[in-house]
């Protein structure tokens, strides 16, 4: 529905009544209805309305192949997805003062149009109306069009999704909103096909209805907007209170979470939903949290088995690419079998911690692999030779070099005939002259006739492929063809890699070559985990490499900000825009844990040291001393209507979420109690939100039970180069801790790490061997050397 058209809202009574009495939308003139939000990255389904009435995309069209067509103002900027549009018939405008002028002066409403480049349903509003002459024209005359990169400029999109969910049935990308010219909404929705349908008005219809009620009724709609813009941010305040410091109660709320989240669970096939499926990699973080708290109940059993489950099911599963690696964004289906065919860097860096957990936890070599899986792609595929990381894959890709049409995961589909082409060589001692392609078909469940569902393609891009899907064990298989286990799986691997040589010659999804901190410092947390928990030093020293990338193009030194972004240039190697957008609290955030995941793998403290430095920093940018917590954007920009508090841990984890956990653990690292407090006004600013809903917080959550049961400092005095000091750090990194600080005590007392922690002078090796040290409440257990003693320690 649009803006004016107010869906239930559970819990926000007031607030509907208060927006249904600033409508002025008569029922003799209904004019506007949005389609059922779209879901490029919103975790919600793809509606069936949509189905019905939009075409698939072909998207994500090199912007210099319009063919004939001058290029608009976009085609000056950084941001790959506003390049895409740089080609259309739209005279787009960047975000910024240019286009609000141009609104003001000639008295217009503002179309904002936002996405991203590997946004699939952007893509096909792109085609469909965009690419439009006559809309080009409309959008001219009567409105001043502008187009917002949502990863470039999350500011700008969470005010007006705040403004599309309270008064929509949800939210999604693209997201269409129409404001004034003093940037207030008053009206929104998702994805518009263009034309009428018999339930819904085309964007043609609603853009010309929305410039006739312009002309005629503006002073109404004026109005409405303002009415309408208090009351959302009336919505957004926390409960808060400077006085008041009350901490949720952590027994009650971790139950409450593990119960929600225990009553949503597919016994079958893993996951927390019917569908689509999201691998959501917080609640593997707290359902392993948890069960580290109970260990010996059956409810912490049931935690583990539930996490182990799912991620098994999901590496099984087609949103797994079984043969370039990594994972798509989500599944469509409950079996985790047809995904949605992006691939996020959030995502790859986020599921590597989760599958390292998992082998921490397990010892089962399956999930080790499978993050060693993600870690390859991302380093192959979505790394800069400067040492960062790309943002995304696209879903849509030309099918062969010779299409014009672009179809969703053409790239990694494929036929049973293809497969037995490529793979035709007989396998020695199978039974009835089975041949590599007989055998990986059976595994990977391939049919003839294509093994998706229908449900599952709408459009008919699918027919007659398959996507991989593990259907069935390695076990299983070589007793079908009368092998060996081990060689069905040295035969598999053969099969990939040709596979994957032959995938190469298809054409290329689109590639989002925009680094972002926020992202960076999530993917960086995932090569920072793996290599300490596997002893892999190459990973630590890829981690290593982001972290310099970070802090050489991501970091403003003459302000202490970082960026919020740099892109992969043409002229150079990496270019920045030409006003530099400063990071956000996500990239605050997010850097600083992985900088603190790092210093932890390589014990290097300029990363300790770099980590404090922005906990500054970010402290004096977005805190907020009255209600508590942080806002996720500064207060430098008129032209964000109002700062908001992300509450929801969701593809990403909230940077709330994280900023508490940050600020324990370096408070644990710096003897800061000022940090402690801020980490617990945090819990209490949230702290409504856990006790009703803690599933939408399962990171918070878990540091509310961190803070309730006290984080361990393990001290290692050693020297880092020498054997003993590095089994002691192989022991630790052994074991799932998922509260504690871990510190290397060098004795040099004139470090970073010394001056800040007097205590460590105090700690000393025994007999000349690296010394262990287990401290909890300021308070050290007794000295241990050997590695079978700190076992004992760290497991009683």
């Amino acid at each position: 529905m649009l803006g004016f058209l107010v869906s239930t809202l559970p819990s926000r009574g007031i607030f509907r009544k208060t927006l249904r009495s600033v409508l002025i939308l008569s029922s003799a003139k209904r004019l506007w209805q949005v389609g059922q939000p779209v879901c490029c990255r919103w975790q919600r389904s793809r509606s069936g309305f949509l189905r019905q009435y939009a075409a698939m995309a072909t998207g994500g069209q090199d912007p210099f192949s319009k063919s004939g067509r001058s290029p608009n103002r976009l085609v000056n900027e950084k941001s790959p997805y506003l390049l895409q549009h740089a080609y259309n018939p739209v005279d787009w405008y960047p975000w910024g003062p240019e286009a609000f002028e141009k609104a003001k002066r000639e008295d217009k409403p503002i179309f904002l149009s936002v996405g991203y480049s590997t946004c699939h349903w952007c893509h096909v509003m792109e085609k469909e109306s965009f690419e439009n002459e006559e809309i080009g024209k409309i959008l001219h005359d009567s409105f001043v069009a502008i187009k917002v990169d949502r990863e470039e400029r999350p500011d700008v999109d969470k005010v007006y999704m705040t403004f599309v969910q309270a008064t929509s049935s949800g939210g999604g990308w693209p997201m269409s909103v129409w404001l004034t010219p003093d940037l207030k909404p008053f009206v929104g929705g998702t994805y518009f096909p263009l034309e009428d349908g018999t339930y819904h008005l085309g964007f043609k219809t609603v853009l010309k209805r929305i410039a006739e009620q312009w002309k005629h009724n503006k002073s109404a709609m004026v109005e409405s907007s303002e009415n309408i813009l208090k009351v959302l941010q009336d919505a957004v305040v926390l409960g808060g209170k400077e006085t008041n410091l009350v901490l949720p109660p952590c027994q009650e709320v971790m139950e409450r979470c593990f119960d929600q989240l225990a009553n949503s669970y597919d016994e079958e096939y893993g996951g927390f939903s019917v569908a689509p499926k999201f691998p959501t990699a917080v609640t593997f973080s707290f359902l392993f949290c948890y069960w580290a708290a109970h260990k010996r109940t059956e409810a912490g059993a049931r935690a583990l088995q539930m996490a182990l489950h799912t991620l098994r099911m999901m590496a099984n599963g087609g949103i797994h690419d079984h043969i370039g690696q990594g994972f798509h964004r989500y599944s469509t289906d409950a079996l985790w079998h047809v995904p949605h065919f992006e691939k996020m860097l959030y995502d790859q860096g986020q599921l590597a911690v989760a599958y390292i957990d998992a082998y921490q936890i397990s010892g089962d070599t399956f999930f080790a692999d499978v993050a060693r899986d993600i870690l390859q792609y991302v380093s192959r595929d979505l790394s800069n030779e400067e040492g960062g990381f790309y943002s995304a894959e696209d879903a849509d890709s030309l099918p062969t070099a010779k299409a014009e049409e672009k179809k969703e995961g053409a790239f990694c589909v494929w036929t049973s005939q293809e497969i037995l082409q490529l793979l035709p060589d007989p396998v020695p001692g199978a039974t009835n002259g089975a041949t590599m392609g007989d055998i990986f078909i059976h595994y990977y469940g391939v049919k003839e006739k294509g093994n998706v569902n229908p449900a599952q393609d709408p459009h008919g891009e699918l027919t007659g492929q398959n996507v991989l899907i593990v259907h069935y064990s390695l076990e299983l298989t070589a007793a079908k063809y009368g092998l060996e286990t081990d060689e069905v799986k040295k035969l598999l691997e053969r099969c990939r890699e040709q596979l994957y040589s032959a995938r190469q010659m298809r054409p290329r999804p689109h590639l989002d070559s925009k680094m972002l901190a926020s992202w960076n410092g999530l993917m960086l947390s995932g090569f920072a985990h793996a290599g300490a928990v596997l002893g892999e030093k190459n990973y630590i020293e890829r981690a290593t490499s982001a972290a310099c990338f970070l802090r050489k193009h991501l970091f403003y030194f003459a302000n202490g900000r970082l960026l919020r972004s740099c892109y992969q240039g043409e002229l150079q190697p990496i270019e920045h825009l030409s006003v530099p957008v400063f990071g956000f609290l996500d990239d605050f955030a997010f850097v600083i844990r992985a900088l603190l995941d790092l210093y932890e793998a390589s014990f290097e403290q300029r990363w300790l040291e770099w980590a404090v430095q922005l906990q500054e920093k970010q402290d004096e940018l977005f805190w907020d001393p009255k209600q508590f917590a942080y806002y996720t954007s500064d207060d430098s920009d008129p032209s964000i209507l109002f700062r908001l508090k992300d509450d929801q841990d969701g593809a990403e984890p909230s940077a709330n979420s994280v900023a508490a956990s940050n600020l324990l653990r370096l408070s644990n690292f710096m003897d800061r109690k000022d940090w402690e407090l801020k980490s617990s006004q945090i819990l209490s600013a949230f702290s409504k939100r856990l006790c009703k809903i803690p599933v939408a917080l399962p990171e918070m959550v878990r540091t509310l039970m961190a803070k309730h049961q006290a984080l361990k400092q393990i001290v290692i005095c050693g020297d880092p180069a020498e054997e003993d000091t590095q089994k002691l750090i192989s022991c630790i990194n052994s074991h799932y801790m998922p509260h504690k600080v871990l510190l290397l005590a060098d004795g040099n007392k004139e470090s970073f790490l010394y001056l800040n922690l007097p205590f460590l002078s105090t700690l000393e090796r025994q007999n000349g061997k690296a010394t262990a040290y287990i401290c909890e409440n300021h308070t050290c257990s007794l000295p241990v050397t050997s590695v079978e003693d700190l076992k004992k320690l760290l497991t009683k």
